[in-house]
């Protein structure tokens, strides 16, 4: 039995891809670039927001001005509006209630920047995680296993105790770059053919079944 959960955030806990698409529209709007659709921003999530700006630039507009152009619009835009659309995957409060009634450590590791990545947290699930990390600018991003690999450790656990739960390829790297068991969710912004190239060892599709492993 696992005795820790690490989570990702973006996509597995929460849909947040309306309040991402809607700043990074915004963004480009400013810029007088053209928008994109949602599915076309699920494709450009999970490696953290200045990897998120750079794609979602034109591909001849992207060089180091312009993307800190884009950062000081896109940042302030999603600060105030993250909350607009973004909610709990349905199953998911109630999964967690389960796990700590049962007395599992929960994490959660994010490419969103850490502040904002505590923010959230706290708006959304207070007092519930044991541990929260976000991604800090000029650090490594996931699938660095830096964060988790720091928050296992603070666990007291060992990698066979844990498990990392997300929606992308990413997540699923991630894991096996930290010597963990991946979990797959495929209520996310990714497909199963991604999840099950990148070899996730399990794969869910509701949170309930994460609370059976």
């Amino acid at each position: 039995m696992y005795k820790a959960i690490i989570f990702d955030l973006d996509g597995t806990l929460l849909d947040t891809i309306g309040d991402l698409s809607a700043a990074a529209d915004a963004t480009l709007r400013a810029l007088g670039y053209p928008t994109h659709t949602v599915e076309e921003y699920k494709r450009m999530v999970g490696n953290g927001v200045p990897k998120l700006i750079e794609r979602f630039l034109p591909p001849q507009h992207r060089d180091e001005e312009t993307r800190r152009r884009a950062a000081g619009i896109f940042f302030p835009y999603y600060d105030a509006h993250k909350e607009d659309t973004t909610a709990p995957y349905p199953g998911i409060p109630e999964l967690l209630a389960a796990l700590q009634g049962r007395g599992v450590k929960l994490g959660v590791v994010s490419n969103k920047e850490h502040t904002l990545t505590q923010s959230v947290i706290a708006h959304y699930f207070p007092d519930t995680f044991d541990a929260v990390a976000g991604h800090t600018l000029g650090t490594p991003a996931k699938p660095d296993p830096r964060l988790v690999n720091g928050m296992r450790a603070a666990f007291g656990l060992a990698p066979g105790e844990v498990l990392y739960v997300g929606d992308s390829d990413v997540d699923i790297e991630t894991a096996h770059n930290a010597q963990l068991a991946a979990c797959g969710v495929l209520w996310g912004f990714r497909t199963e053919a991604e999840l099950r190239a990148a070899g996730a060892e399990f794969l869910v599709h509701t949170p309930e079944e994460i609370g059976n492993l």
